[in-house]
Order: C-alpha cells, then structure tokens, then sequence
C-alpha cells in the first residue's frame, strides 16, 4: 500500500504583535490629548493672569479719579500804586486762571470766583465761566484783575506798604465731575490758594507761590 501523503499547512501567524502595536497607538493618542489639554489649561491660565493684570492697571491709572488742581499763571502789572500814608494801594494786572486736569476723562465745572486778599479781607474777585478741562490737559482762562484797598479798615498796611513789599493771598473752590468713558462720572472739588508779592519800589512781581 502507498504510503498516504500528509499534506502540511502553513501555521497561522500569531496576532499577539498586532494586538501590541494598536494598544500603543491608543496610548499615543490618549497621551497626545493630554498634553493638548494641559497646553490648553495653561494658555487660559496665562489669558487670565493677563486680565487681571490689565484690569488692576486701568483700575490704578485710568480709572483712579484725581482731583484737578487750580493755579494762577504769570502776572503782568499794568498798574501798581501804593501810598504809605494814607495807607491804600491799587493794582491792575492780567494773569491765567489755570486748572490741571490729569484725569483720562474731561473735567466739567461750574463758574466760579477767584478772591484776592489782604490779611484774609477781600480787595478783589474775578470771575472764571463754566467750562471743561479736557483730558490730560490744563484749561487756560484769561482775566485782567483789578484790586484796590479801599474796603480795608484797622489793618498794618501802612507799615507793609512802607516796608516796600505787599503781599495778597488768592483763593478759590471750583466744583465739577470728571468723567471717564462716558459712563462714569465723579463729582470733585478745587482750591486754590496762592501768595503774590509785590515789589512796590520796582512796580514788579516779587513771587508768585500756589499750594
């Protein structure tokens, strides 16, 4: 009898390497989207580190309201006569009524006085209109101001006007509101307060100083 022939069949390759390599793909990916995800985390973290940043410098100079400031400007004498015996004096002279604005929005005010005075009585008043300073910027109010003594009553000015030196305080209070981006508004109010010296033999400015 001829022997039977025993057929072979190839051995089926074992899946055990392709099962592997899909396992690490999947790890791959799943790595892959966490770091994305941490990226992601740390790009909002930085846009909020940012924010807050802005927002506390805007809240520290934008929006930090501060109060404006009223100054005279240079004086220039038209007229100074003085008269130890008697004792009176009378002064004509045009100056600037400055009011510094260095808020980021406009500052709004209502007309008000400027008063001049000798030992705290009044020898004068000017006038400064309604206006507005703008922002970051000083609002320019020319006046011719004319002062004399004749209210003055009990006071040393004989012995000032005979030392050759008169000294005048200036004051006054402006009232408004800074507004800053159109929606808020901030009521404040200003002062000034100024000491003129005149040098009455020179018929000259001695010092001008503003507090």
């Amino acid at each position: 009898m001829a022997d039977k022939t025993q057929q072979v069949y190839p051995s089926v390759p074992a899946t055990n390497g392709y099962q592997r390599s899909d396992a690490e793909s999947l790890q791959s990916a799943d790595e892959l989207k966490r770091k994305k995800r941490i990226k992601l985390a740390i790009y909002v973290a930085i846009f909020i580190v940012f924010q807050i940043i802005v927002i506390t410098v805007i809240s520290l100079t934008v929006m930090k309201v501060k109060t404006p400031k009223v100054r005279l400007g240079s004086i220039n004498i038209q007229e100074l006569n003085s008269f130890p015996a008697t004792p009176s004096f009378d002064t004509k002279f045009t100056t600037q009524i400055k009011i510094k604005n260095t808020n980021w929005g406009p500052y709004k005010f209502d007309a008000s006085t400027v008063t001049f005075l000798y030992q705290g009585a009044a020898v004068g008043q000017v006038v400064i209109p309604k206006s507005k300073a703008g922002m970051l910027s000083t609002k320019k109010v020319n006046v011719e101001v004319s002062l004399n003594s004749n209210a003055l009553t009990g006071s040393n000015l004989g012995n000032e006007l005979s030392s050759g030196v008169l000294t005048l305080n200036s004051a006054a209070s402006l009232t408004g509101k800074v507004e800053l981006m159109l929606i808020m508004k901030k009521k404040k109010a200003s002062t000034m307060d100024c000491s003129i010296a005149f040098d009455l033999s020179s018929k000259t400015l001695k010092s001008l100083e503003c507090k």
